[in-house]
C-alpha cells in the first residue's frame, strides 16, 4: 500500500476525530452515561465506521469514508431528561430507518419531500446553541479561548481542515501550561458494555426521527455528492443499508449514529492520494484501520480531554462547528420562498423548549412544513 494512501487516511481519521471528539463527550454527558460506558460508545462508534468503511470500500472498489453524524451529535447533547438506555433505543431506531431507506424506495421519496431550507434551518437551530457557547467560554476564560480563537483563525487561511485540531492543541498547551494539571495516564484497553435499550413515543419522535432526517440531510446526501465530485459513483442503497446496519448494532453499547462523511472523504479521493483511479479504494482500509486505534485508544484520551477546563472544550466544540451552521444557514436562507418557513423552524428549534414531552427539533420541524404548505395556498400577486 502506498505511502500517501495511509498519509491520507491517518489525516482524515486525525481530522475527523480531533474536530468533534468534545461534541461527543458532551452526548454522552447529556444523556447520563458513565466514563465505562462513554469508553464503550466510542469504542463501538469507531468500529462501527472501520467495519462498515473497509467492508463498502472493498465491495464496490471505491474509496467509502464514514463519520459519526456531527450534527446528530449536536441533537444528542441538546436533549434534556433522557437516560442513556431511552437515548440507545432512539439510535436504535434511527439505524433501522437509515437501513430501510436503502432498502424501501417510498421512504427515501419522503425523506426527499422535506423542503431544503426547514431541514437547514432545523439543523441550523440544533448548531447554533453550541456556537454562542463560544462566546460564553471567551468571557469566563479569555486567556485560553481567545489564543485558540487566534490559532484557528490563522491556521484556517492556509488549511481549515486542521485549523480545529491545531486550536485543541493550542488550548492542551495553553490549560497545562497555565496550572491545570496532568492526569496520570495509563493505557487501558476499552470494552464494550452492553446497554438495554428502552423505547418510549416522546423520545421516538423527539430524538430519532430528527436524528434520522439530520443524518440524512447534512451527512447522508453531502458524502455521496463528495463521491461523485470526485468522480467516483457512491453506492447508495448498499451505503445506506451497511450504515444503517453497522448503527444499529453499535447502538446497543451506547454508538450514535454513523454515516457518510463529507470533509474527512475529500481528504481521501484526491489525485495525491494515489495516481491510479482503481487502487484508490484502499484508502478506505486504511482509515478503517486507523479508526480502530483510535478506539481502542479512547480510554487514554478521555483522561486527557477530562483534566482540560471546561472552556477549552466549550470553545472546541464552537469552533468545529461553525463550518456547519455556516452550511445549514446558507441552505436555509437560499430560496425566497422557503425563508419564512427556515427562520421559523430555527427560532423554535434554537429554542430548545420540549412540548409535550417531545424535544424542540421535531416541533421546529412540523411547524416550518405546515407554515410553507401554508404559504402554497396564498394566491400568487
Amino acid at each position: 500500500m502506498r505511502a500517501s494512501v495511509i498519509t491520507a487516511a491517518f489525516v482524515a481519521a486525525l481530522v475527523g476525530y480531533g474536530s468533534t471528539i468534545a461534541l461527543v463527550l458532551a452526548a454522552a454527558a447529556a444523556v447520563g452515561a458513565t466514563a465505562e460506558q462513554t469508553a464503550s460508545w466510542l469504542l463501538a462508534v469507531c468500529l462501527a465506521k472501520a467495519v462498515g468503511g473497509a467492508l463498502l470500500s472493498f465491495w464496490h472498489r471505491v474509496p467509502v469514508v464514514l463519520a459519526w453524524s456531527t450534527p446528530g451529535t449536536a441533537l444528542v447533547a441538546a436533549t434534556q431528561g433522557l437516560s442513556l438506555e431511552i437515548a440507545v433505543g432512539a439510535f436504535v431506531l434511527t439505524g433501522v430507518l437509515i437501513a430501510l431507506t436503502g432498502l424501501l424506495r417510498p421512504l427515501g421519496r419522503a425523506v426527499a419531500m422535506i423542503p431544503d431550507g426547514i431541514s437547514g434551518g432545523m439543523l441550523a437551530g440544533v448548531l447554533l446553541p453550541f456556537v454562542l457557547q463560544g462566546a460564553v467560554a471567551a468571557e469566563t476564560a479569555p486567556l485560553l479561548v481567545l489564543p485558540m480563537l487566534l490559532v484557528f483563525a490563522l491556521v484556517r487561511l492556509k488549511s481549515p481542515a486542521f485549523a480545529v485540531i491545531v486550536a485543541l492543541v493550542a488550548g492542551v498547551a495553553l490549560a497545562f501550561a497555565s496550572g491545570s494539571q496532568m492526569p496520570a495516564l495509563s493505557l487501558s484497553l476499552p470494552q464494550l458494555v452492553l446497554i438495554s435499550p428502552a423505547f418510549e413515543l416522546s423520545s421516538v419522535i423527539g430524538l430519532a426521527i430528527p436524528l434520522y432526517l439530520v443524518t440524512m440531510a447534512s451527512q447522508n446526501l453531502p458524502g455521496f455528492a463528495t463521491m461523485r465530485a470526485a468522480g467516483f459513483e457512491p453506492p447508495v442503497r448498499s451505503a445506506l443499508g451497511v450504515t444503517g446496519l453497522v448503527s444499529t448494532l453499535s447502538a446497543f453499547f451506547g454508538a450514535h449514529t454513523t454515516s457518510m462523511a463529507a470533509i474527512t472523504a475529500a481528504i481521501c479521493m484526491g489525485d495525491d492520494v494515489h495516481p491510479d483511479r482503481s487502487q484508490r479504494w484502499k484508502v478506505g482500509l486504511a482509515y478503517a484501520g486507523f479508526w480502530v486505534l483510535l478506539g481502542l485508544f479512547s480510554p487514554l484520551l478521555l483522561t486527557l480531554l477530562g483534566a482540560l477546563p471546561p472552556q477549552v472544550m466549550m470553545a472546541l466544540v464552537a469552533l468545529a462547528l461553525l463550518g456547519a451552521l455556516t452550511g445549514a444557514l446558507a441552505t436555509a436562507m437560499a430560496k425566497p420562498e422557503q425563508r419564512f418557513a427556515a427562520v421559523l423552524t430555527l427560532a423554535v428549534t434554537t429554542a430548545g423548549v420540549p412540548f409535550l414531552g417531545i424535544g424542540a427539533a421535531f416541533w421546529g420541524l412540523v411547524l416550518g412544513v405546515a407554515f410553507q404548505l401554508l404559504e402554497r395556498t396564498r394566491p400568487k400577486p
